[in-house]
């Protein structure tokens, strides 16, 4: 049975205020790629390279703070976490705005990725508090179609944010955002988790809990996967608005080319509803990084070829799509792998996996962005081969959990 939900809201505002949550993450990437160029110019003149740091330092604050912000809000109340959250946020968004060194600027985009995560995961465990059953999913899914659309259209609000105020413009939309969501659910939807149901926040529960999934050999693997397959992901993510200027020439073309495909990739989503319950997600999983091997590999072989630049744009544009499209066949059926054996602390296990594998892939996509050299081999030699490791850790997890039972 359905409760009825403890908000005044009708449905349709209730899914557009939790969106609007989720899309706290991917506005904050996806309109700052047009303004990487001016960035790196005026901030970073001697390596214009270093202003793709800008994605990955915001990813890394935002991976240290999923570890917290779920079981901070189990014992302190949803609405008061988001509050914190997008306060760092909107601070760290001013002292962006001002800042005159790319140092200040990393510095300042870490803590918004603090603040960012408090929305973003607790927005989740909202649904689930005022939500039961198939409501609850389909609050979700709807939601999470709507966050499907921003990624597409941010790249083309920031450059007309940029068009119209500069690059610091884009700061000042951040903290506008962060104001609105919280005024909005200030005003219109009660604290969501009544005192008596809420749980102290306790450091060892945490350290107890990272040592039990880190010691269990389904978690272990598929959130080493998950960490590889975010890190693909993200090197695209830092790589690509270069790859579109300095490469192809279609900088100005950028935001509409990036929309594109990220539509096209989010039927990805869809695809794998349909196809996972039939085929598994160990092997769904296993299927897309093989196709993603074979993209990798063609393009990189084609690297030392000097081909029309229409046809190796278009090889591009369909390999980008790809990597995109990998995201939505395996991250969700790895956090439910990682998550499944993690049943008795589900809530605390979701902020771990997701702390663990952001913070790692920011790690490891942030040096190989600065690697761009005017070609595609970094981004394609490194996305290849973490593909490959992927593939080769998804056989070895077969393996395992064919014995599993056994032990």
């Amino acid at each position: 049975m359905t409760p009825t939900p403890r908000h005044r809201m009708s449905n349709a505002e209730f899914i557009s205020l939790i969106a609007m949550m989720f899309a706290t993450i991917a506005f904050s990437i996806d309109a700052m790629l047009p303004a990487l160029p001016e960035i790196g110019a005026q901030l970073s003149p001697h390596d214009v390279n270093q202003a793709q740091l800008i994605l990955t330092s915001f990813v890394l604050g935002m991976g240290i703070g999923t570890f917290f912000t779920g079981p901070l809000s189990d014992a302190f109340g949803r609405k008061p976490v988001i509050i914190v959250g997008a306060a760092i946020y909107t601070l760290s968004a001013a002292v962006a705005w001002a800042s005159s060194s790319l140092e200040l600027v990393l510095i300042a985009r870490v803590t918004m990725g603090l603040g960012a995560a408090g929305p973003r995961v607790v927005a989740m465990a909202i649904v689930r508090d005022l939500y039961s059953g198939r409501e609850m999913a389909r609050m979700i899914s709807i939601a999470m179609m709507i966050f499907t659309l921003v990624p597409a259209f941010a790249p083309l609000m920031g450059q007309g944010i940029i068009l119209f105020t500069g690059w610091r413009g884009i700061f000042a939309a951040f903290a506008i955002f962060a104001i609105i969501m919280v005024l909005w659910m200030q005003i219109r939807l009660p604290e969501p988790l009544a005192r008596e149901h809420r749980r102290a926040f306790r450091l060892p529960l945490l350290l107890a809990a990272i040592k039990e999934m880190v010691t269990h050999p389904t978690v272990r693997l598929s959130i080493l996967v998950q960490t590889f397959c975010l890190s693909m992901l993200f090197t695209m993510l830092t790589m690509v608005q270069p790859i579109y200027d300095v490469i192809f020439g279609r900088a100005e073309s950028f935001p509409f080319w990036f929309g594109m495909v990220a539509l096209m990739s989010g039927s990805a989503s869809l695809l794998n509803a349909a196809v996972v319950v039939r085929v598994g997600m160990r092997r769904m999983v296993t299927w897309s990084l093989a196709m993603q091997i074979l993209f990798s590999a063609v393009m990189l072989s084609l690297e030392g070829f000097a081909l029309p630049s229409g046809l190796a744009f278009g090889l591009f544009i369909a390999w980008q799509t790809s990597v995109f499209f990998l995201a939505g066949t395996t991250l969700g059926n790895l956090n439910a792998m990682a998550m499944e054996p993690m049943g008795h602390i589900a809530g605390m296990a979701a902020s771990i996996i997701g702390g663990i594998s952001t913070v790692i892939a920011a790690a490891i996509a942030a040096p190989i962005g600065l690697l761009f050299d005017g070609s595609l081999l970094p981004a394609t030699a490194a996305i290849l081969v973490m593909a490959v490791i992927s593939f080769l850790v998804m056989l070895h997890l077969g393996r395992v959990e064919t014995r599993l039972p056994a032990e």
